[in-house]
């Protein structure tokens, strides 16, 4: 399969939390790049389309924007 990625991934396990609208949900992220990342959730409902992610262990305050969701995993390129 080719890669089209834009920037290298890195494979990380993070804390994060998806900050939409006052409101947080807890999330793991697994792989971390440049230009975006691929964050695990419990569950994926209620989630926006459009949020910010935070990973407080690096100091990260990224806007995002879901490109893809399967299950419980989604991923995001950053604003």
């Amino acid at each position: 399969m080719d890669e089209h990625r834009v920037a290298a991934r890195h494979r990380v396990l993070k804390a994060g939390t998806i900050s939409f609208g006052g409101d947080g949900i807890d999330c793991t992220v697994r792989n971390l790049s440049e230009t975006g990342a691929a964050l695990e959730v419990i569950t994926p409902l209620f989630i926006p389309d459009r949020f910010t992610l935070i990973i407080p262990t690096d100091q990260l305050r990224r806007p995002c924007h879901i490109v893809w969701r399967k299950e419980k995993r989604m991923g995001v390129a950053f604003d």
